[in-house]
């Protein structure tokens, strides 16, 4: 059955329906069915075609239906579709709208099961298939539900059947060789362990299921807007509940697609990683955590979301790490009085649990494929798998605190693009600012602020804190590493277009704020302003009234407890910063009124380095006493401080606006949207949340710079190695200035044709039998 449920209306694509008509056409001998939505806006001939079948049976009147779903196959003597079983629907296959409406991908499982009538039930995306001899297993495995000696169907051995899954995108770089290895730990290591122990939960498709067991008892997914943007774990909580069995067997492998680019790995690590911030909510969770058990808690460990959960918590440690050695300094407490105390804190950690996770992966893959590829494997992509989960692990953390801040769980279209298709550096500021981008500022500058403490307190010495650098460097450099063809006329490319976003006026108006908002819920936006100010009116619009006020209050603490710790030299030269304020905001007036001039922004920011040339009209000679660059760390340290209590200032004008609005709200009166939307506009340029993120995409510009810059002249000079990391050796062997295929066949065939020899090849990028050497070979040569 093809569930396609958007087959033939408006909402679809035609070039999706003629593939469609094209598949059905092929395999019109074999029983292969389509079951699509029929509803408001499909197309006529549907309509017809369905209503012409319906008065064929008899007893059918036109009009008396306006929904409903469809079954038909292929019939070769019309050369079209025949329907074979309609089933009317009172209600639409999706409910809700925007945000709020049911999960489609559910809805388009539902819609196929109606029609599906066999014992057992098996669900597969598009990047999902097999091949012929894994097929010939099925009816073998199958009898895992059903034993021959077993004749009593009403309590079959388990509901659903897990089995291995080949990632085949590993073949396709380095982030689908990260996502396979992953995917291969989690989902063949992990699922035969756990089934071992009969405590194996289901998380997903294609395990094979008890149709007749699904359609009895909730489905194979649920669809409820929000809640279950995950939807198949849904069904593994609901085997979970009623104390059936969900084994893994090891005797099949089905083939599986996951993301081979870089950016769609993100959208889907924060798919799933928002989607269980939605899983905390559900009824169905709270309902396990009280019953589950210690057992089958290590299975819900990774199928639930403590995995996503202690995510989080490692990110906010790297936080809580930095700051707290920046109240030892100010304590004057050093690693050597650590020492002296006992404490663990006196040492960094190198060996991290990350490490030792390698050990049973290792181990695994020395048992399946033997010891030289498990070594070339696990130590080989060592280096690129430790900076693509860095980044996902804090992609993870990120998408985790904004689902728990908005209450939201928003799906990312991944589209799954080709693993050679170039990133632009404006898509990948826009795609990471937020969640990686900004957050390394942030520890980089308490970092900065350490150093300076530490160095101030001579002879207590300071931590390297090498594993906080990894990190934000990771965050800040990752995906210009693993985006592919550092060539230079496309880094001048991209410069150009990055410069033209940083400074581009699009969303300035404020006739385009409607525009703003819509742009930046697609991620479609065309200007540094234009993203900034989208995230702040979707924040602040969208976000639940208690997480805003439950954050004001954490940072107003935090704010009051450095009033207690710092020295009162640092808090000395608060007022500078204050006369710089009030100098900018003048300057901002002149921006509003000039139109949105970007001339004004910049004359804005200047005012706050000309404050060190200010000073001693502010606070005297204490600025100079005894010299500028021994109060220059004081001077930085109070300069974080104010932009700190400039954030809280900005929150709290903010909550009040979003309050008085809510209460108008409350007493009968409409709230006016767009005059918090004005607030928003206004409070992003007063406050400086846009020429501070203005300061960190020029230095984001600059690192990438670096970087593409690095990658390029390691291609230039070692032969294409960073493409043949990154992507795979046909493309390591095409020329800087020419195209892959652009004049010739593929250099694969090209070799089989010439029995030439490919000094790139690798013995991962081919692990067939001499017989499939010897088809592949034959291939080549017809071509």
């Amino acid at each position: 059955i093809l569930a396609h449920q958007t087959y033939g209306h408006s909402e679809g694509s035609e070039k999706n329906d003629e593939a469609v008509q094209l598949l059905l056409a092929r395999y019109a001998d074999d029983p292969l069915y389509l079951v699509f939505d029929l509803k408001h806006g499909s197309s006529p001939e549907l309509w017809e075609m369905v209503e012409s079948f319906l008065a064929s049976r008899g007893g059918y009147s036109p009009g008396s239906f306006v929904q409903a779903s469809v079954k038909c196959r292929w019939d070769k003597s019309r050369r079209g579709l025949r329907v074979l079983e309609v089933l009317p629907r009172k209600f639409a296959l999706r409910l809700g709208q925007g945000d709020f409406r049911t999960q489609g991908k559910a809805c388009n499982q539902l819609n196929g099961l109606r029609f599906a009538n066999g014992h057992y039930v098996q669900a597969l995306d598009c990047n999902m298939g097999t091949f012929i001899g894994e097929g010939f297993k099925v009816p073998y495995v199958l009898r895992m539900f059903m034993p021959l000696d077993k004749e009593d169907r009403t309590a079959p051995h388990c509901r659903y059947l897990g089995f291995r899954e080949f990632i085949f995108t590993g073949r396709e770089g380095a982030v689908g060789k990260c996502h396979a290895a992953a995917e291969w730990t989690f989902g063949t290591i992990y699922q035969r362990f756990l089934s071992g122990m009969g405590m194996r939960m289901h998380y997903g498709h294609p395990d094979f299921l008890d149709g007749f067991w699904a359609r009895n008892r909730g489905g194979m997914s649920k669809s409820s807007p929000v809640v279950n943007l995950s939807e198949d774990i849904f069904a593994g909580f609901n085997v979970r509940m009623r104390e059936e069995a969900s084994p893994h067997i090891d005797a099949l492998e089905f083939e599986k697609g996951r993301e081979a680019t870089f950016n769609a790995a993100s959208n889907f690590f924060s798919k799933i990683s928002g989607g269980s911030i939605a899983v905390l909510r559900s009824r169905d969770n709270h309902l396990l955590c009280e019953r589950i058990g210690l057992v089958h808690s290590l299975s819900f460990y990774f199928t639930s979301v403590a995995f996503y959960v202690s995510n989080v918590l490692v990110d906010i440690s790297i936080y809580l790490y930095v700051v707290l050695f920046i109240f030892f300094a100010l304590a004057g407490i050093g690693p050597g009085q650590l020492s002296a105390l006992g404490s663990t804190f006196a040492k960094e950690w190198i060996l991290a649990m990350g490490l030792v996770a390698l050990v049973p992966q290792l181990v695994e893959m020395v048992l399946e494929y033997g010891a030289i590829r498990a070594i070339r494997e696990v130590f080989g992509g060592f280096l690129s798998a430790t900076f693509f989960f860095i980044f996902q692990n804090k992609n993870i953390a990120s998408s985790m605190k904004e689902g728990a801040m908005t209450g939201i769980a928003r799906y990312f279209f991944t589209g799954r693009p080709m693993a050679n298709q170039h990133q632009t550096w404006s898509d990948i500021y826009v795609t990471y600012w937020k969640s990686h981008y900004k957050p390394a500022f942030f520890v980089l500058s308490a970092y900065f602020i350490y150093r300076i403490l530490a160095a101030q307190n001579c002879g207590q010495g300071r931590l390297p804190m090498i594993l906080v650098l990894l990190s934000c460097t990771s965050w800040l450099i990752t995906p210009i590493v693993f985006s592919p063809f550092p060539r230079w006329t496309l880094i001048r490319q991209d410069l150009r277009e990055f410069n033209s976003f940083i400074t581009g006026e699009a969303g300035t108006v404020e006739a385009d704020i409607p525009d703003v908002v819509a742009r930046g819920k697609k991620g479609t936006v065309r200007s540094l302003y234009e993203c900034g100010l989208s995230n702040e009116m979707s924040f602040w619009t969208e976000s639940q009234l208690f997480m805003l006020l439950l954050s004001i209050l954490v940072k107003a603490a935090t704010f009051f407890f450095l009033l207690v710790a710092l020295p009162a030299e640092i808090l000395d030269f608060l007022p500078i910063f204050l006369v710089a304020l009030s100098f900018s905001w003048v300057v901002v007036l002149g921006y509003f009124i000039a139109g949105q001039n970007n001339v004004f922004l910049v004359l804005s920011f200047l005012a706050w380095p000309a404050t060190a040339l200010l000073a001693h009209y502010v606070i005297g000679d204490r600025f100079g006493h005894p010299d500028i660059w021994t109060r220059m760390p004081e001077y930085i340290i109070s300069m974080a401080l104010f932009l700190f209590v400039l954030g809280i200032a900005k929150d709290l004008v903010l909550i009040t606006c979003r309050g008085i609005n809510s209460l108008l709200s409350c007493l009968s009166r409409k709230g006016d949207t767009g005059r918090m939307h004005e607030c928003i506009r206004v409070c992003f340029v007063y406050f400086f949340v846009h020429q501070l993120q203005f300061v960190e995409a020029y230095v984001v510009l600059l690192l990438n710079l670096a970087v593409a810059s690095a990658m390029a002249a390691v291609d230039r000079l070692l032969c294409n190695s960073h493409t043949w990391l990154l992507l795979n050796s046909e493309m390591a062997r095409t020329k800087h200035t020419e195209r892959y295929m652009e004049k010739s066949a593929t250099f694969f065939e090209q070799d089989y044709l010439g029995h030439g020899l490919d000094l790139w090849a690798s013995d991962s990028e081919f692990e067939g039998s001499p017989q499939q050497e010897r088809e592949v070979s034959d291939v080549g040569s017809l071509a």
